[in-house]
């Protein structure tokens, strides 16, 4: 993804009160149930720092996130980069509470500065692909 790119934003109601679906954006062991197994630790606090390998075919990414903003219920915000590759990116959860039962979650993925555009996980459709997948499959599945 290119800082030209518009960010990527996907969107997604749950049957679920607003802390539940907090809960399982923000607490590590709901987190590895449906985002990333390999994280070792998340706390939802401003300057928290996390990194955890994945391997995607010959390649290794090494996520390295950082909270920026924490709003308790409502927002988490975090910085979202790569040990091996130049490029990093800003990632909001924001949560509305539709009625007391049902909370729309609003994922936006911004570009701060560009991704090396020739590897495959880089491009926008990759992007997309993935937030839908992690949110409208797996995340939903986990909360219902």
């Amino acid at each position: 993804m290119q800082c030209s790119d518009a960010p990527v934003i996907v969107e997604q109601r749950f049957d679920e009160q607003i802390q539940n679906v907090w809960l399982a954006i923000t607490s590590l062991e709901h987190m590895k149930q449906w985002f990333f197994e390999e994280i070792p630790a998340f706390e939802p606090v401003v300057g928290f720092k996390t990194a955890f390998k994945i391997q995607s075919e010959q390649r290794v990414f090494t996520h390295l996130w950082e909270i920026t903003e924490v709003i308790p219920l409502k927002k988490i915000t975090y910085t979202w980069k790569y040990q091996e590759y130049p490029g990093n990116s800003k990632l909001t959860f924001e949560l509305f509470e539709d009625t007391p039962q049902t909370t729309r979650l609003v994922l936006t993925h911004e570009v701060t500065e560009s991704f090396p555009s020739e590897i495959p996980e880089f491009k926008r459709e990759s992007c997309v692909q993935g937030w839908n997948f992690f949110i409208q499959e797996q995340l939903k599945r986990y909360l219902s």
